[in-house]
């Protein structure tokens, strides 16, 4: 039997208890009496009890049918309220919210966002992690993974939040010391900093695409930036991180002119598991960041 029909079954019953006949609770529900008797009917077959004593005048329950109808009441209030619940929750979201991001989007792309968006959902109770790595959603209970450049086929859904374009910088203090770099060929005189891994990292869009070779490599892209904001050499980075670094002059880009664009890794996406309808706390999270983050 559905769960459905096993709900309307029950409040059947609890009519024809409250009304005391069958024609009473099909009165007060506006259905057939050969409807509600079926009801009856149905559920003691499944229960195999007998749960009404029936006399041409009036109903009663019998022993098992008390026993039966005073648990059935709480269990059917029980899940109104649940139901309720729910119904206020997509109105006004809220619950613990777990997003995983790569530490400089973190703190460049969500951290500044946050009183806002809080504000706005002030029942939504946001954990913030940074992982660098692919993490697994399931394991690390996460709701939402921001995840940067191309994607590899899973079973999770995935909504494209926006591009963030690369940038070939510098300080202007190292190109001081150690001289332009007006072409990629230029790139085998300077000091490079790249990535541990994963080696993808270390393959740059120019014209069609070179892979270099680290004098300096670090696991996390905000050690790479700091690492090219005290001068220690060249790095390939996305705009997100370092746009205000550009306007205030304490990185300076270069070769723009053969950085190809689009490619893979502009690509910034929100990864999440949906099994049925997407919660509304989830969703609530994708709609107020993707409109922030359309342009990088």
């Amino acid at each position: 039997m559905k769960m459905k029909s096993r709900s309307d079954d029950l409040h059947f019953l609890l009519s024809v208890v409250d009304s005391g006949s069958f024609s009473g609770a099909a009165e007060q529900l506006e259905v057939s009496v050969t409807r509600v008797s079926r009801a009856v009917t149905r559920l003691e077959a499944s229960l195999n009890t007998t749960l009404l004593n029936r006399t041409t005048r009036k109903v009663a329950l019998t022993e098992e049918g008390h026993l039966f109808v005073e648990t059935v009441r709480g269990g059917l209030a029980a899940l109104e309220e649940a139901e309720e619940q729910l119904a206020i929750r997509k109105q006004r979201p809220a619950g613990r919210l777990r997003v995983d991001a790569a530490n400089p989007f973190l703190l460049h792309q969500i951290v500044p966002h946050v009183r806002e968006f809080r504000a706005a959902y002030p029942d939504i109770e946001l954990e913030l992690t940074a992982s660098d790595q692919i993490v697994d959603l399931l394991e690390r209970r996460i709701d939402i993974a921001i995840r940067i450049g191309p994607l590899d086929d899973s079973t999770l859904h995935a909504r494209v939040l926006g591009r963030s374009p690369l940038s070939v910088v510098a300080s202007p203090e190292y190109l001081k010391r150690k001289g332009d770099c007006d072409s990629p060929a230029d790139l085998q005189e300077h000091d490079i900093i790249g990535f541990t891994a994963p080696e993808s990292l270390n393959f740059w869009h120019l014209g069609e695409g070179m892979r270099v070779r680290p004098t300096i490599r670090a696991s996390s892209g905000e050690a790479v930036r700091q690492l090219c904001l005290q001068g220690n050499g060249i790095a390939y980075l996305s705009r997100f991180m370092i746009a205000e670094d550009l306007g205030k002059g304490s990185l300076v880009e270069m070769l723009d002119d053969y950085v190809a664009r689009p490619n893979p890794r502009e690509l910034v996406n929100a990864v999440y598991y949906r099994n049925t309808t997407l919660a509304s706390r989830i969703q609530v999270f994708l709609d107020f960041f993707t409109h922030r983050w359309r342009s990088l």
